[in-house]
């Protein structure tokens, strides 16, 4: 479940091949469309996927509600790994964020499909147990069964 003390992990056997997820996160159109648990959407207003590019997802629900969530790439290996956090913004500038926390994505391929794993690294039990509260596991879980719905039908 957890790799620190801090971290929240999620490990899930997806039923895309890794060039397939590695499309769905390195193409902002196809990232939207799973980036947020449905019926929330996601504004992707950042997308330089390269080591100090900016990462923006603007996330709005039914009820009017909004999640803001400016950052910028730390490490990009095509077809395996992203890192991003929200520590950062575009050019190296500090950023307060709502959620600080730091994201480790691995595509790494497993059988026929993917060995996905998401890990979120904050920087207290308290960010990681706001996170936790706020559904962490749910939503998460939700936005990996959706990246490979779309995943599998790319061509």
């Amino acid at each position: 479940m957890t790799e620190g003390k801090h971290d929240l992990e999620i490990v899930r056997q997806v039923a895309a091949p890794p060039a397939k997820v590695w499309r769905a996160w390195s193409d902002p159109d196809i990232l939207k469309l799973w980036w947020c648990p449905r019926p929330w959407t996601t504004e992707v207003r950042a997308h330089d996927l390269r080591t100090g590019g900016a990462f923006h997802t603007f996330m709005s629900g039914p009820d009017g509600g909004t999640s803001d969530n400016p950052g910028i790439f730390l490490e990009v290996v095509p077809l395996q790994r992203i890192v991003w956090t929200s520590m950062l913004v575009e050019g190296w500038r500090p950023a307060d964020p709502w959620l600080p926390m730091t994201g480790i994505f691995l595509i790494e391929p497993e059988g026929q499909g993917t060995r996905y794993t998401a890990r979120c690294l904050h920087r207290s039990d308290a960010d990681r147990a706001k996170h936790e509260e706020m559904g962490f596991f749910d939503g998460w879980g939700t936005m990996i069964e959706q990246m490979e719905e779309v995943a599998k039908g790319l061509d």
